[in-house]
């Protein structure tokens, strides 16, 4: 079905027409010029995030479900990342004429996947046209009390640092996508050089071997907000005192948590958690693995410090790897190597105006 048949307002109506409140904090959702909240006794957290293709996504490997999920995830887990809770979304489209109703109807199926997850209402948003790809813009709003919030800028010297999960997956799982973008669009060009119809007709139904390497992929397509990192720290009565999540690559937000404290630290390679997919990439790639979990980004797991008295704490958490730990500022920002030579870190994380 062509959007223009709907209308703004009649696509609108027919992507959130049965969207039921889950939260007692939404008092009006889609449907009025603003969406109402209440919130007496908590802080509200605000989070935005634009994605934009060519930039951001690529519509030649992940398709619009995908995208919908991954979209909706990666402003959840800011909320987190601020030892928050998620509550509400508006949701925000800028679209071409090569996209139907059908199309939207997958995007918001995966944003509403990821949503129903946590618990988070879809209250509004807007959608418009756009001459140059795809546009999204999310912003997602949380609660939480106000001694609960962590921010960046809260870790001090003697301070551990810690992650959960792995990293450097997605980074691994998106040179794969490109890698095999590559690779089919070189087929293409010789098929077409050479005139063989056969082969494009062939290539038109062309599907990559990922086999092996699925963790590796979803990592990339269908990240996954650490909501269970943060409802297990509050159960083991553990308060993180900086915290962010790692979007833009672990030196990088290492960096960030150090800046804003004012303070140095020491980071472990031979403690950086690294999954057995992305060591067999980086070797089948040819790329130092370290720096792949330092720089990669995008796999929006935790990074967050805790007093060096949380240590056993820690130590029983499954997922939580200590990584480091935080130290006067005077000693500098240092990786650790594992023959025990230690060198300045660097932020060479994920920069998109560059």
């Amino acid at each position: 079905m062509e959007i223009a048949q709907l209308g703004e307002f009649g696509l609108i109506k027919h992507l959130t027409q049965d969207l039921k409140p889950k939260n007692e904090s939404t008092r009006t959702g889609v449907g009025d010029d603003c969406a109402v909240m209440h919130y007496p006794d908590k802080e509200v957290l605000v989070t935005t995030d634009m994605l934009m293709e060519g930039i951001h996504f690529d519509l030649t490997y992940i398709d619009l479900k995908h995208l919908g999920y991954k979209s909706a995830m990666v402003n959840i887990s800011d909320i987190f990342a601020m030892n928050g809770t998620p509550r509400q979304m508006v949701v925000s489209i800028a679209l071409g004429k090569r996209f139907k109703v059908e199309d939207l109807e997958e995007f918001y199926s995966g944003l509403r996947i990821a949503c129903d997850k946590w618990g988070v209402d879809i209250v509004g948003g807007d959608t418009t046209t756009s001459m140059t790809g795809l546009a999204i813009s999310i912003t997602c709003i949380g609660e939480a009390d106000a001694a609960d919030i962590v921010y960046r800028k809260g870790a001090s010297d003697t301070d551990l640092i810690c992650v959960s999960g792995n990293l450097g997956a997605a980074y691994m799982g998106l040179q794969l996508l490109e890698r095999e973008k590559r690779v089919y669009y070189q087929q293409v060009e010789e098929a077409r050089k050479a005139g063989n119809q056969a082969t494009l007709k062939e290539l038109a139904h062309f599907q990559p071997d990922f086999a092996g390497k699925e963790y590796l992929i979803e990592r990339q397509i269908m990240p996954e907000a650490r909501g269970d990192i943060i409802a297990r720290l509050r159960e083991m009565n553990i308060r993180p005192t900086a915290m962010m999540d790692i979007s833009d690559g672990l030196s990088s937000e290492l960096m960030h948590i150090c800046s804003q404290s004012g303070c140095g630290c020491r980071l472990f390679e031979k403690s950086i958690p690294i999954d057995y997919q992305t060591a067999i990439m980086a070797e089948e790639l040819n790329m130092n693995v370290t720096t792949c979990a330092l720089n990669g980004g995008e796999d929006y797991e935790l990074l967050f410090t805790v007093r060096i008295g949380d240590y056993e704490k820690i130590e029983q958490m499954e997922d939580v790897r200590l990584v480091g730990h935080i130290t006067d500022a005077s000693l500098g920002r240092k990786l650790v190597c594992r023959d025990g030579t230690e060198m300045e870190l660097v932020a060479q994380g994920w920069n998109p105006l560059k």
